[in-house]
């Protein structure tokens, strides 16, 4: 199931966001699982890229691997934490200075 809420991350972010620049450098997202009286409590551990509105892409990112982990193993999800690791700068972004 973590395996399941890791992927879903990536296809959440992948349809999410169009900085596949920066998607090289972000790390793989890590999920945990806690499972008991027939639901699901997932944690998801991600990078984002920069810039993002980061409120709206948690949401998002939230409610799919949610709605995913839910359809695909027949458990209620009643929670989705996300913890953001760090922020990937997209391409050129670390290069620029205030003038």
């Amino acid at each position: 199931m973590a395996r399941i809420a890791a992927r879903a991350a990536r296809e959440a972010l992948a349809t999410h966001t169009d900085t596949s620049a920066a998607h090289a450098e972000l790390a793989a997202p890590h999920a945990s699982v806690t499972v008991g009286s027939g639901t699901a409590r997932l944690g998801l551990t991600m990078d984002l890229p920069y810039p993002i509105d980061l409120a709206r892409a948690s949401r998002h990112v939230q409610h799919y691997v949610g709605e995913r982990v839910a359809r695909l193993t027949g458990m209620r999800v009643t929670e989705v934490t996300l913890a953001i690791e760090r922020l990937v700068p997209s391409n050129g972004l670390e290069d620029r200075r205030v003038q």
